[in-house]
């Protein structure tokens, strides 16, 4: 009987998934927090298929928007002003709910990734 239940709880514990509705959330107006080193940054953006236009602290960014598949993007900036906006971005989408997504990105090249989630405001 012992054996029975742990067969049945591997079972179900095996099977479940987190849910991941990316394309949900691949287009749409959103705001994001990210927390680096205890601070806290938000920013609003609005994404399409093609472009993403995103202020933080009354600065206005824009950058193409490219998938790889449902959950991965590729963002480059579209007028860098410096080095570091020529670096591209690489999002990852982890988990979804209703209206949220936790997600994890970082530059390309870089192995440090950062954290955040999103959450749809229309």
């Amino acid at each position: 009987m012992r054996i029975l239940l742990c067969l049945f709880f591997v079972f179900f514990v095996s099977c479940y998934e987190v849910e991941r509705n990316c394309t949900d959330y691949q287009t749409g107006t959103f705001t994001s927090a990210i927390t680096i080193n205890d601070s806290t940054y938000n920013s609003v953006f609005t994404r399409t298929k093609d472009l993403q236009v995103e202020t933080y602290k009354g600065h206005v960014d824009s950058t193409t928007v490219r998938w790889i598949n449902d959950c991965e993007v590729i963002f480059r900036t579209i007028n860098p002003k410096n080095m570091q906006e020529q670096k591209d971005i690489h999002l990852k989408i982890l988990t979804t709910t209703y209206s949220t997504y936790t997600f994890e990105y970082s530059y390309i090249g870089d192995k440090t990734k950062q954290k955040g989630t999103a959450t749809r405001i229309n």
